[in-house]
């Protein structure tokens, strides 16, 4: 996620031509659009970091349901 702000910040600062990014090279803002294509298309596929985070999210829900049972009784 902060590759995609940074993306985004860089590519406003080259298009208002801000400060020491008005010199760099649209490539190099490219070449990080396609490290991150990258990162979220494969790397995180790999290392299951987009299942894990499926998954902790669905143990979560299952453990507050699991509270709110034993709780009323």
């Amino acid at each position: 996620m902060i590759l995609i702000i940074l993306i985004a910040g860089l590519c406003l600062l080259k298009f208002l031509e801000v400060g020491f990014v008005a010199n760099l090279s649209w490539w190099w803002i490219i070449l990080l659009m396609v490290i991150a294509f990258v990162w979220f298309e494969f790397v995180e596929r790999i290392f299951g970091l987009d299942k894990r985070k499926a998954h902790e999210a669905l143990d979560k829900a299952r453990a507050e349901r699991v509270k709110k049972t034993f709780d009323k009784k």
